[in-house]
Parts: structure tokens; sequence; C-alpha cells
């Protein structure tokens, strides 16, 4: 598996990348960003993998995110995968809905026709990638976090969740917290899943906490003028689940924040310090 440089650029003494590569998971070409710091020869740094919601691409956070001048300072690579498989011959929601389809693959293996063909974002993001970024760059590959927005929020939850003993540490804002509940996960579950809402469970977040998952602790940021928080993202029941099995959930409601990057790059370097303190 050859990468093939997109683009690169210095900021904050790092380097910020864009590269495409073709995978094997998706049987379609892959892009993902990464920011590497400034460091020392030799030295392996702390990866932070970085999810996105709805309609992104790696674009979205990678420009607007502000991320990379906490990166810089705490000594962590970012990473920023894409959110779903694309390019031709990759089926796309009938009626060419935003929250189904292209930009939209809820970081499931697919197993219902057409969709398994190519959407196997979980496969992409838990095994393939990160074999390719430990093998390109210098990520230290015992210490990482994972974090995401939205959709990416339900993405980071879930695989910290069933990946306890590889990610230090798990944020998010705006979370998708029960997706088996909200019209989002329904559709794209069951679009992607099928109809047994058994096999929605290990990718439904408070439904993995029931079932017995568990990490040690979250934080997750919630805008309360969020406008997709009372039908969509409905934070009070991750409280309740973790609540019920002792997980130290940290929930910080922000008065006057919407769902948008102007939030996320108002807190996103608190997660980061958060998460450099657990690695």
């Amino acid at each position: 598996m050859s990468l093939e440089p997109v683009s690169s650029v210095l900021s904050h003494g790092g380097v910020q990348s864009v590269f495409k590569h073709a995978s094997t998971v998706t049987g379609t070409d892959m892009t993902f960003s990464v920011f590497v710091p400034e460091r020392r020869s030799g030295t392996h740094m702390p990866v932070v993998w970085y999810l996105s919601g709805l309609t992104c691409t790696h674009a979205n956070v990678t420009e607007k995110g502000e991320f990379r001048k906490a990166c810089a300072e705490l000594g962590l690579i970012f990473v920023a995968p894409d959110t779903s498989p694309r390019g031709e011959g990759v089926a796309d929601d009938a009626d060419g809905a935003y929250d189904f389809g292209l930009g939209a693959g809820f970081y499931v293996d697919a197993t219902a026709a057409p969709y398994a063909a190519h959407y196997r974002m979980w496969t992409y993001i838990t095994e393939e990638l990160p074999g390719l970024i430990a093998r390109e760059f210098p990520a230290d590959m015992d210490r990482q976090a994972i974090m995401g927005h939205s959709m990416g929020g339900h993405g980071a939850l879930t695989m910290a969740l069933r990946h306890p003993d590889r990610f230090r540490s798990v944020s998010a804002f705006a979370p998708i917290v029960a997706p088996s509940r909200v019209p989002w996960g329904e559709k794209a579950l069951r679009g992607y899943l099928g109809e047994d809402r058994s096999a929605w469970r290990a990718h439904d977040t408070v439904a993995l906490i029931q079932d017995g998952a568990r990490v040690s602790e979250i934080l997750v940021d919630q805008g309360e003028a969020d406008g997709f928080l009372v039908e969509q993202l409905r934070p009070s029941l991750l409280s309740k689940a973790c609540n019920d099995a002792g997980i130290d959930l940290t929930l910080r409601l922000q008065p006057g924040y919407d769902h948008s990057y102007f939030f996320i790059s108002s807190f996103m370097a608190d997660h980061l310090a958060w998460h450099a303190a657990r690695l």
C-alpha cells in the first residue's frame, strides 16, 4: 500500500499533509489528513484520531478545527480520515440525502447490499489505516486516543468501548450516543446492517455500555443551542448509561454554542490537553 501525497504545508513548526491511497478494505481510494509536529530525530509521538460528522471529509476539521497549535505544543500526531468510501461504483443514498451513503458511513462495516461492497469504515479505521500510520509516520501506537464530532463522536465512542486496550482516552463533541433510538442512526443502521436491531447494538454507545462494554472515563462537550440536540443527540441517555455503569462521564453543556466548527474549535484545545494528560 503506497501513499500518494496530495498536499503538504508547514504549520506551527510541524507538517500538515493530506494523502491518498488505495484501500484494500473499501476497494476504493481513500484520503486522510495527518499533522506531525516538529520533533527530535528518532522520537515517536502519541496519536489522536479524529472522526468527522455527516457530510464531512478529512478537510472540515483540517481547515476549521484549529488543532495544530495545541498538537504542536503537546507533541500529538493528529489523524483525520474521511467519513465514507467514495468513487465510481460506490452506492449512495437513493434520494441523495445527506444523512446516508456518501459522507455518512457511520463507521460500520455494512452487511446489506449494495453497501457491503465498499462501506467498511469500521475495519478501515480500526485496522487498515492504523497499520499505514504505524508504518509511514513517527507514531507511538502504544499511546492512542480517539475523538470525534456528531456521527464521528458516535464512531469514537463505540471504537473506544470495543477497543479499551488500544485507546487510552476518548472524547466527543455533540455525539450521536444512541443511534438505535434517533432518526439519523435508525436510517443508517437499518440501511447498512439490515432490520435485525440486535446487530445494531455493537454500534450504539448506550447499548454497548448497557451490554457491559467499559472505558474508565469520557469527556463530552455539547452545545445547548445545537439544533440537533433534542431529536438526534440526546446526551442525557449517555449520562444515565454512564451513571448506571460507573463510568466517569464529564458532560459539559455549553450555553449558546451550536453544532458547527465554531463550537468544535472553541473547545478543541481543551480536548487535546485532556487526551495528552492521559497519553
